[in-house]
C-alpha cells in the first residue's frame, strides 16, 4: 500500500492525469506496475529506420511477413546495437490483422483496437517478473509506424515463448465523458488466448491480492500440435438432444469422487461414464471462460470459509479458458491448460457426447464506475460499454455495467471469440446468458453504421430492444458457426422478456422459463392449468409454432444452476438462503414449489414417500415432452442445498456434486433417471422434428377420448403413436386424490404398465431385466383386464400397447 500511495502522490504531482482523488481507491487497488526497466521509446531515424532513445536500430524495409518461396534468402537486415534493450528481439511495424498475439514464423505479430488512446505501449513479462508486479520490457508504439486506423500493431521478431504480455494506453482519463484511460494500468488484450495471473483456485495473489496483474500468454510458431485423434463434429440433431447443465470444478471436487484430478477438466474427463450411462448427449459446461473467482472474496460469518465467484459469470476474457479448472494451471504459460480442455471435448465425443458453453457476453468483471480497471474499460470504454449521456453504465445484466453488443466493434469481437472455440476446441454449442441483452440497440446506436442507410422514422435510444439486432444476425449466418447449437436464455435484467419472441433466423433455440412455471405449478396441483400443461408436453407450440420455429427451438427445464433444485423443489416452500451471509435478501422469492407438507429435510415417512413420487413426476414429464430436455447436475441422485436457491458465492459441499449420494441412489432414483432417458431415445415420437398433430396425438382425461381442460382439472392423459413401441399412454394425476382412468380401446391389443412413480422403486419402472416384472404386470390383471388402470394422488404413468397373443 506505501508503494499504491507514492504513485498516487507522484501522480497526482505532475498533473499526468485529471485525477479525481474519491477514485483513487477504484483504481489503485488492482495494483500498479513498477518498471523494471525504461520505457523503449522508437523514434525517426536516417534512411527511414527507427531509432530507440539510445542506439538500437531496426530496419523497416525487410518485411517478416513476406514468404521466401525458395525456402532459402538473405538474413534480416536488421541492425542491433551491441546492447539492445530487447536482447535477442527485432521490432517491426507489425500488421493491423488479426487482433491478438499471433505466431508467425520468426515471429509474434500484435493488434488490438482503441479508438481514444493517444497513445500507447506494449509491456512483456517473464513468468516471474509478474509474480512480482514487474514489467520485464516495454516498447512504445510509434503513431506513425504502429497504427492503422484504430488499431495499434507491431511485429516482434525472435523467439518469445516464455514471454507474456499486456498494453498501456494513454489518453483522455474522463469518466463522465466515458474515457477510462490511464497510463499506469497495464491492460490485458481482449483477444488473449490464455490470461496468466494466479495458479491455484481460491489462494490469493501475492500481498493478499484478489486482483493481481493479469498478462496474455504469447504464442510461439512452434508450439504444439493438440493430438485430437481424427475428432469430429459429432453433428446430433438438436431434437435428440438431452442436455446436462454442469459445473467443472463441483462436479469431481467432493471428496467422494475418486477423481485423480478432482474440480478440473480432466476430472471430469474420469467421470464421463457416469453421464454415458445417464443417457446425455450433450454437457453445458457453466462458465469456463477466464472469470476471477475471488471477485467476492470476504469472510463468510455464517459459514465459516471464504466467498467465491463459484458460478462463474462474470467473464474477464473471452477468449481463454478459466486456467484454474485445469490441473495444470499457468504452467507452460496457459498452454497445458488449454490442451485439458482439449482433452475434455475430444473424450466426450468419443462417447457420443457433445459439449456447450455457457458464455456471458452480456457484461464484464468490469462492473461499474467502482470496479477495475483490467481491459476492456482501459482499451476503449465508450465502445465496450453502454453508457449513458454523463458516462454512467446502463445496468440491464444487473451486474454493474452491460456489454455493448451490437457496436460493429464488439460485435465483430463476439463473432471472434465464438468461431475461435469452435475452430480451436471443437466447441458443438454455445448457450447465451440473458442473451436479451446481444438484441439491444447499442451505445449512440446509428442506423447508417448498423444498416448501412439511415431509417426513416428512426429514433432508438442506447438499450432498444431491435428486431433484426445485427449481432444475432451476424451469429446466426456466419459459415463458420453453421450446424453449431445456439441457446438464448432470451431474458435480461432489465425486464426484456423474449420466451417464444427471440429474434432467431431460424436456428436459435431458448431456455423455456415458461415451460419450468407452468409444470411446477401443474405437477404440484396448481388448478386451471391443464391446458397450458397439454403445450408444454407438445413442445409449446403457443410459443414456437406461429414463427415457423420447431418443438427443439424448446429447451424444457424444471431445474437448473440458478434456483432450487430438484429435491429442493420438493421440500422447501420458501428459499433458506441465510448462509449466502445477506440475510436472506438474495434469490428469488416466487419459486413454485412445495415442501409436500413439511418444511426441510426431517419429515415423516409420508411426506418422505410423496417428495420421490413428486421428483419421478418432474422427471417423467422432462421425458416425455417435445423438445429439448435439460437435468442439472445432482438431480439425477437429487442433490439438496438445503433449500438455498442462490449459491453463486459456495465453492462447498453445498454446491459438490455428491458421489456417495449417487451411489446410494444407484437402485432407485438414479436408476430410475437413466431408464427414462433410455425409454426416451427409444421412441422416436417423444424427439419430434415438428409439432405432434391429431394423426399420432390423442387427448384423454379419466375417460378415453374426453380431455378435461377445465378450470378445475388436475389430470392430463395423451397416447402417441410410436414406430418402435407401437403405442404409448401417459397420464399425469396431480390432484391429492387417486383416480382410475379408462384407457383407449384397442381391437386385438392389451396395455401394459411400464412407469408407476405411484410406486416405490424398482416397481416404479419395470425394466425388461426385473425378474419381479410379470409377477408386478399381473397384480394389475383384474384392472387391464377391464381397459382400467389405478393412480394414486400426485402420480404419473406410462402404458405399453401389446398385441393380445
Amino acid at each position: 500500500m506505501e508503494v499504491l500511495k507514492t504513485l498516487s502522490s507522484s501522480l497526482c504531482a505532475s498533473n499526468r492525469l485529471n485525477w479525481n482523488e474519491k477514485r483513487s481507491d477504484q483504481l489503485f487497488h488492482a495494483g500498479f506496475l513498477q518498471r523494471r526497466s525504461p520505457i523503449w521509446r522508437p523514434r525517426w531515424g536516417r534512411n527511414n529506420s527507427i531509432v530507440s532513445g539510445d542506439d538500437f536500430v531496426v530496419s523497416p524495409k525487410v518485411n517478416p511477413f513476406s514468404v521466401n518461396a525458395g525456402g532459402g534468402g538473405a538474413e534480416s537486415e536488421a541492425a542491433v546495437a551491441e546492447k539492445p534493450r530487447l536482447s535477442g528481439y527485432e521490432v517491426f511495424g507489425g500488421r493491423p490483422t488479426p487482433f491478438g498475439a499471433t505466431a508467425l514464423n520468426g515471429g509474434v505479430n500484435f493488434a488490438v483496437f482503441s479508438g481514444g488512446a493517444s497513445s500507447a505501449s506494449i509491456c512483456l513479462f517473464t513468468l516471474s517478473d509478474l509474480q512480482e508486479n514487474k514489467v520485464t520490457e516495454e516498447v512504445h508504439l510509434d503513431p506513425l509506424i504502429n497504427k492503422t486506423g484504430d488499431v495499434w500493431h507491431i511485429f516482434l521478431k525472435g523467439e518469445l515463448k516464455d514471454m507474456l504480455y499486456g498494453y498501456r494506453f494513454d489518453g483522455k482519463f474522463s469518466p463522465e465523458e466515458g474515457h477510462y484511460h490511464y497510463s499506469s494500468r497495464v491492460l490485458l488484450d481482449p483477444y488473449a488466448k490464455a490470461v496468466i495471473s494466479r495458479g491455484e483456485y481460491g489462494i490469493l495473489g501475492t500481498g493478499g491480492n484478489c486482483w493481481p496483474q493479469m498478462a496474455g500468454m504469447i504464442p510461439s510458431f512452434h508450439d504444439e500440435k493438440f493430438d485430437w485423434e481424427g475428432d469430429l463434429p459429432l453433428r446430433h440433431p438438436q431434437r435428440d438432444h438431452i442436455i446436462y447443465e454442469m459445473h467443472v470444478r463441483g462436479f469431481t471436487k467432493h471428496d467422494t469422487s475418486g477423481a485423480n484430478f478432482p474440480g478440473t477438466y480432466l476430472g471430469v474427463v474420469e467421470k464421463l461414464d457416469h453421464l454415458k450411462e445417464l443417457g446425455v448427449t450433450c454437457i453445458e459446461l457453466l462458465p469456463c471462460q477466464e472469470f476471477n473467482e475471488l471477485e467476492y472474496f470476504g469472510y463468510n460469518s455464517v459459514t465459516g470459509d471464504n466467498k467465491l465467484n463459484y458460478w462463474g459469470y462474470s467473464t474477464v476474457n473471452y477468449f481463454s479458458p478459466m486456467l484454474r479448472y485445469s490441473s495444470a494451471g499457468t504452467s507452460n504459460c496457459g498452454r497445458d491448460a488449454i490442451n485439458e480442455v482439449k482433452i475434455l471435448v475430444r473424450e466426450a465425443h468419443k462417447r457420443g457426447i457433445e459439449v456447450f458453453l455457457d458464455v456471458v457476453v452480456n457484461h464484464t468483471a468490469e462492473g461499474n464506475e467502482k470496479g477495475p480497471i483490467i481491459s476492456f474499460r482501459g482499451i476503449d470504454n465508450s465502445v465496450y460499454y453502454m453508457l449513458a449521456p454523463k458516462g454512467e453504465y446502463y445496468n440491464y445484466s444487473g451486474c454493474g455495467n452491460t456489454f455493448n453488443c451490437n457496436h460493429p466493434i464488439v460485435r465483430q469481437f463476439i463473432l471472434d471469440s465464438l468461431r475461435y472455440w469452435v475452430t480451436e476446441f471443437h466447441i458443438d454449442g454455445f448457450r447465451f446468458d440473458l442473451a436479451s441483452i446481444m438484441t439491444r440497440g447499442s451505445s449512440l446506436y446509428d442506423a447508417v453504421n448498423v444498416y448501412g442507410k439511415p431509417v426513416k422514422g428512426d429514433s432508438l435510444t442506447t438499450g432498444t430492444p431491435l428486431g433484426y439486432p445485427p449481432l444475432i444476425d451476424m451469429i446466426s449466418n456466419d459459415p463458420v458457426l453453421s450446424g453449431v447449437k445456439l441457446i438464448a436464455e432470451a431474458w435480461d435484467a432489465g425486464g426484456l422478456y423474449q420466451v417464444g419472441s427471440f429474434p432467431h433466423w431460424g436456428v436459435w433455440s431458448e431456455w423455456n422459463g415458461k415451460y419450468r412455471d407452468v409444470v411446477r405449478q401443474f405437477i404440484k396441483g396448481t388448478k386451471g392449468l391443464s391446458g397450458a400443461f397439454a403445450q408444454c408436453l407438445c413442445g409449446s407450440p403457443n410459443l414456437y409454432q406461429r414463427e415457423g420455429r420447431k418443438p427443439w427451438n424448446s429447451i424444457n427445464f424444471v431445474c437448473a444452476h440458478d434456483g432450487f433444485t430438484l429435491a429442493d423443489l420438493v421440500s422447501y416452500n420458501k428459499k433458506h438462503n441465510l448462509s449466502n451471509g445477506e440475510d436472506n435478501n438474495d434469490g428469488e422469492n416466487h419459486n413454485n414449489s412445495w415442501n409436500c407438507g413439511q418444511e426441510g429435510a426431517f419429515v415423516s415417512l409420508p411426506v418422505k414417500r410423496l417428495r420421490k413420487r413428486q421428483m419421478r413426476n418432474f422427471f417423467l414429464c422432462l421425458m416425455v415432452s417435445q423438445g429439448v430436455p435439460m437435468i442439472h447436475m445432482g438431480d439425477e441422485y437429487g442433490h439438496t442445498k438445503g433449500g438455498n436457491n442462490n449459491t453463486y458465492c459456495h465453492d462447498n459441499n453445498i454446491n459438490y456434486f455428491r458421489w456417495d449420494k449417487k451411489e446410494e441412489a444407484t437402485t432407485d432414483f438414479f436408476r430410475f433417471c437413466c431408464l427414462m432417458t433410455k425409454f426416451r431415445s427409444e421412441c422416436d415420437c417423444l424427439g419430434l422434428h415438428d409439432f405432434p398433430t391429431a394423426k399420432r396425438l390423442q387427448w384423454h382425461g379419466h375417460h378415453s377420448g374426453k380431455p378435461d381442460w377445465s378450470e378445475s382439472s388436475k389430470f392430463v392423459a395423451f397416447s402417441m403413436i410410436d414406430a418402435g413401441k407401437g403405442e404409448i399412454y401417459v397420464a399425469f394425476n396431480a390432484s391429492h386424490l387417486p383416480v382410475t382412468v379408462t384407457l383407449p380401446e384397442r381391437t386385438g391389443y392389451r396395455w401394459e404398465p411400464l412407469v408407476d412413480t405411484g410406486k416405490p422403486a424398482p416397481f416404479d419402472f419395470l425394466s425388461d431385466d426385473l425378474p419381479e416384472r410379470a409377477l408386478a404386470i399381473k397384480q394389475y390383471s383384474h384392472f387391464l383386464e377391464g381397459n382400467l388402470y389405478p393412480m394414486l394422488s400426485y402420480s404419473s404413468i406410462i402404458l405399453l400397447l401389446f398385441p393380445e397373443s
